[in-house]
């Protein structure tokens, strides 16, 4: 089945203007799958660690989803914990956090319901994009 994620760029060193981003995506998806469709959503490079927490608000009292502290064993969680098994996420929300140094802090929502997949469809698929991309770089872009 489809779940409907809102994806809102909360906090990040150089966030200007509102972002949301709207994807469409499998359920059986799993963690990376979503970082990598934020990624891609928002026109990020994919040089620095992540991680996903729930937590009531960015800066609270966070439960990481994983128990791993090397990265290669955090991306084997992630590549393992399936969309279906994090939502619903109770009265806590998915944060989605990326870049240890600049801590870009996406607040990931699922929409109610789901939906069968369409036959010509390829997911994760973008449906919405509010706001401009934030700049990862700014002193690069400006080159």
């Amino acid at each position: 089945m489809i779940i409907t994620l809102k994806v809102t760029c909360v906090r990040g060193p150089f966030l200007k203007k509102p972002c949301v981003r709207v994807l469409e995506m499998d359920e059986d998806s799993c963690l990376y799958d979503l970082h990598d469709a934020i990624q891609d959503a928002v026109d990020f490079e994919r040089d620095h660690p992540f991680s996903f927490f729930l937590a009531n608000v960015p800066g609270g009292n966070r439960q990481w989803l994983t128990e791993a502290e090397e990265w290669r064993d955090m991306e084997d969680d992630f590549c393992r914990i399936l969309l279906r098994e994090v939502f619903p996420t109770g009265r806590r929300r998915l944060y989605y956090l990326f870049d240890f140094g600049d801590y870009w802090t996406f607040e990931v929502r699922k929409a109610r319901g789901s939906k069968p997949a369409e036959a010509a469809v390829t997911y994760p698929r973008l449906v919405e994009s509010l706001g401009p991309d934030p700049v990862q770089y700014p002193a690069w872009d400006e080159k």
